[in-house]
């Protein structure tokens, strides 16, 4: 049980930090266009996720998939989130 705990920690951990890696590239692309930092920052938020299921998968087998239920579930609660508040700012345009 704890093993099941620890993996969905881990997921929501990275699926948060993923989706900040991708909320400040969308905005480096939207504003600034592509450069050195959004370049950084798309390498980074596609490799990442990869890079913590690997090494779940060698220390979490078992657990690999509430790894990944922890990364899908945080992100999909932060773009929700992120999506209502950009709707109550914007008046819903």
């Amino acid at each position: 049980m704890l093993n099941i705990i620890i993996a969905l920690a881990v997921g929501l951990i990275t699926g948060t930090v993923q989706f900040f890696l991708l909320f400040k590239f969308v905005n480096n692309v939207t504003g600034d266009g592509i450069g050195k930092k959004t370049l950084l920052f798309a390498l980074t938020q596609f490799l990442f996720p990869f890079a913590v299921l690997i090494i779940c998968a060698f220390l979490l087998p078992d657990n690999l998939l509430w790894v990944g239920i922890g990364i899908a579930a945080a992100l999909i609660v932060f773009a929700v989130v992120r999506f209502i508040r950009v709707s109550k700012t914007t008046g819903g345009k």
